[in-house]
């Protein structure tokens, strides 16, 4: 299921740059199931064409007040009425003075100031205007209004300076957007995760790893947020970026996930443990790189077992509630359910290695004392936002 099906989205765009990036906005919208209306002012129209947008969206674009296409001539009260969110994106810091101070004088102003549903914003201009203490002014006014500001980024900017004032990349919008729908079944909780691979060296240049990309992780931290919740992510080594309202710390090795695990768990509501965790490291690491020399045996390398972190925080005092990750390359259910019992988790999610390494779609089934519960195939946000569920209900009846 998308989570914007059934959303009906304005989408407004004001002169910037930062418009190019709306285009993939508006069609990561549609592929989450919303029906997005685009709105452009003038402005807007000289950096990228409405062409573009209906092209995108299929839709007429409106850029006029005076639009004869409405029945009643009012596209600035007909376009909201039937809609859910309005979307500026991006949003210039001349816009922001207009909705700060109720300026009316374009379509897109207009139907801001005439709308009776939540607003949306992603400033994007130079540093120096961001800066400046009168957009800082019509910020905070647009804050205390109930106007949702996402952003801005921070980064090198298209005059060529580096600083705040960016608009946020498209799929952290995106995340906002979907956030701002989610019901916040997760509001007031503290949850830690861990998610990704663990490097456990055999010397400066050599690591034993796995498969594991962290996207399971990463999803269901993302989701957890969008629920509501407080979310900290310790995570091994990924290429992902760190999900919107989510605190990452990065780790390497299995005993640096251990160590921050277990100095900080205590102040956590819930532990979800989804890292795949090397379970052996080399006792010995080389501290010189190993030399392959010709003709001889290769090195003799010592393991050790790693410390079970899940384990180790569902055996403390006082413990979060805790949910693990099996990924095994047959899930036999009593296998997994005396894992479960063994680890002394409420929650035991099982998956198959082979079946969600290197793919964006997954398969878990969930074991508790009350048996097994299979959940629907798909994608791996739309799977996470599935456990989220499961967990928020199973930790509100504990």
């Amino acid at each position: 299921m998308n989570p914007l099906s059934g959303k009906r989205i304005v989408l407004g765009l004001t002169g910037g740059i930062a418009c190019y990036k709306s285009a993939e906005l508006l069609r990561r919208l549609m592929d989450l199931g919303a029906t997005v209306d685009v709105v452009m002012t003038a402005s807007a129209s000289e950096f990228i064409t409405p062409l573009t947008f209906q092209a995108l969206s299929g839709r007429p674009v409106f850029t006029d007040l005076w639009d004869s296409r409405p029945d009643n001539n009012m596209a600035h009260i007909n376009l909201t009425r039937s809609a859910d969110l309005i979307v500026v994106a991006p949003a210039t810091a001349n816009f922001m003075t207009k909705l700060a101070h109720g300026s009316a004088d374009d379509l897109l102003s207009t139907l801001c100031l005439a709308r009776a549903i939540p607003l949306m914003i992603a400033p994007a201009m130079n540093k120096e205007m961001w800066q400046a203490r009168p957009t800082q002014r019509n910020a905070n006014q647009l804050r205390d209004d109930g106007v949702i500001l996402v952003g801005p980024a921070s980064g090198i900017q298209a005059c060529g300076e580096t600083g705040d004032g960016r608009m946020v990349e498209p799929n952290d919008l995106l995340a906002a957007i979907v956030s701002h729908f989610e019901p916040k079944i997760m509001a007031g909780l503290n949850v830690l995760i861990t998610a990704g691979p663990t490097c456990e060296p055999i010397d400066p240049v050599r690591v034993l790893t796995n498969r594991s990309s962290g996207k399971t992780g990463y999803a269901i931290a993302q989701a957890a947020a969008q629920a509501g919740a407080r979310v900290t992510l310790v995570s091994g080594p990924t290429s992902l970026p760190c999900p919107v309202d989510v605190t990452r710390i990065d780790v390497q090795t299995a005993l640096q996930m251990h160590e921050c695990v277990m100095s900080m768990v205590a102040g956590y509501d819930i532990f979800i443990a989804v890292a795949a965790v090397a379970d052996w490291r080399i006792d010995n690491p080389s501290s010189e790189k190993l030399k392959k020399n010709d003709g001889l045996s290769p090195p003799d390398l010592s393991f050790v077992l790693n410390p079970d972190i899940l384990a180790g925080v569902a055996a403390m005092p006082n413990a979060p509630w805790c949910v693990g990750f099996a990924a095994e390359t047959t899930l036999n259910p009593d296998e997994v359910e005396r894992k479960r019992q063994r680890k002394g988790v409420p929650l035991l999610i099982g998956n198959l290695a082979q079946e969600v390494m290197d793919v964006d779609h997954t398969t878990v089934e969930l074991y508790s004392a009350s048996g097994r519960q299979v959940l629907e195939r798909g994608s791996k946000q739309w799977v996470a936002r599935q456990i989220v569920a499961e967990i928020a209900k199973r930790f509100t009846q504990q």
